[in-house]
């Protein structure tokens, strides 16, 4: 065991496969020289979690701290969580990869005030601060055990920033007034119109969006707006007192079919190997935003000439419509079917869209916001566009 529990030698390599991922981005150098004065592991408490394959189980630094630091260094895309609510992840220090591209996105400068929305364990509020200055961050945190850790963290870093406990998802900025950026870490399936208000125009806001992606938002110089591209993709902790997002996985698909035989079957044309495309998977997200799907690949059996293998596609919506994609006979998949919706058609019906669309990638779509409505856009904000659910109103 190292005496510091290898975290010398995990910044190094996370510092390295960040370089040879090309995940530091080239026109924020600052960020570099950020992770390297505000190490994640300063803002991590001692007890992580790692998921076993059948359960969260915790890694403590007092027991285990090689442990602990590979944990927290798992990678460039991986996220370390930090907490656990009735036995599920409520809180991380996200993936390095994400948080660098997220803050590049911002476009942060010196002298810009900041809005931390979702403080966590602090860590992207003291990397704001590092670059804004003292006095220019104030973050939002709901949960005040978190945010209360993260004070003391920030306060230990020598950062002037500050946290206040609230729920920013249907309140407004605290104090008041309008800052030049607001960076979210938690994910909204729609953008609160208050956090538009609370940008000055020309501002900017970066945000997870849903289940899938992050955007980058441009305040429109009237205020009556803001509009962006998707940035990233990327999966985040969604707003905790938002309605809770399907769940994914085989049992999450088997939980919402309960047994019931297939009300439609019908032969497809379609490779369901194509669903394992992350291009066409956002496509997806943006058509049909509450299917959840899942692919798996069967164990290798002994098949003839018209038994292919294949993957098997599960999509549900986390209420009662499901759908099945199995490999068939003759070589052709078959679409299973039952509920009250048929979510597998709205799939398929949106993937023919995505390839009559050319095929684009995620960075080929936007969002715009309005006080009434929400969109998503491919191409430009004029181009084909799918509605976004609204928020509830603040306060509700």
């Amino acid at each position: 065991m190292s005496d510091d529990g290898g975290l010398t030698g995990q910044r190094a390599r996370l510092d390295a496969e960040m370089e040879r991922c090309g995940q530091w981005p080239a026109d924020s150098p600052w960020l570099r020289e950020a992770f390297a004065a505000l190490p994640r592991d300063r803002f991590a408490p001692q007890r992580l979690w790692r998921w076993d394959g059948w359960a969260y189980v915790p890694v403590d630094r007092a027991v285990d701290p090689d442990g602990w630091a590979r944990e927290l260094y798992g990678g460039v895309h991986s996220a370390a969580v930090t907490q656990l609510t009735d036995g599920l992840p409520s809180s991380s220090l996200s993936a390095p990869g994400a948080v660098a591209d997220m803050l590049d996105s911002l476009r942060l400068e010196p002298g810009h005030r900041v809005w931390d929305v979702g403080t966590g364990q602090g860590w992207t509020a003291a990397l704001s601060a590092w670059r804004a200055g003292p006095g220019l961050v104030v973050s939002s945190e709901v949960d005040e055990g978190l945010a209360g850790f993260a004070r003391g963290r920030l306060a230990d870093a020598g950062l002037d920033a500050q946290v206040l406990t609230g729920d920013a998802t249907r309140g407004g900025l605290p104090g008041g007034g309008q800052v030049d950026r607001l960076h979210a870490t938690y994910a909204v399936e729609s953008v609160p119109w208050s956090w538009v208000e609370a940008v000055r125009p020309g501002g900017r806001i970066v945000y997870p969006w849903g289940r899938l992606g992050y955007v980058a938002l441009t305040v429109a110089e009237d205020g009556a707006s803001a509009r962006g591209w998707v940035h990233g993709l990327a999966q985040f902790m969604g707003d905790r007192r938002a309605p809770a997002q399907a769940s994914s996985g085989p049992a999450a698909h088997a939980a919402v079919r309960a047994g019931a035989d297939p009300q439609v079957r019908r032969v497809l044309d379609r490779d369901p190997a194509g669903l394992e495309d992350w291009d066409l998977r956002f496509a997806l997200r943006v058509a049909v935003p509450d299917a959840v799907l899942v692919t798996e690949h069967e164990p290798d059996e002994p098949h003839g000439p018209d038994g292919p293998h294949g993957p098997v596609v599960l999509v549900h919506d986390g209420d009662r419509s499901w759908a099945e994609v199995r490999p068939g006979t003759g070589g052709r998949p078959v679409l299973l079917q039952g509920g009250p919706r048929r979510i597998g058609d709205e799939v398929m019906v949106a993937w023919a869209q995505w390839e009559g669309l050319g095929r684009p990638g995620l960075y080929d779509y936007g969002v715009t916001v309005t006080p009434d409505s929400q969109w998503a856009w491919h191409g430009s904000p004029d181009g084909p566009r799918w509605p976004i659910a609204q928020p509830a109103p603040a306060g509700r």
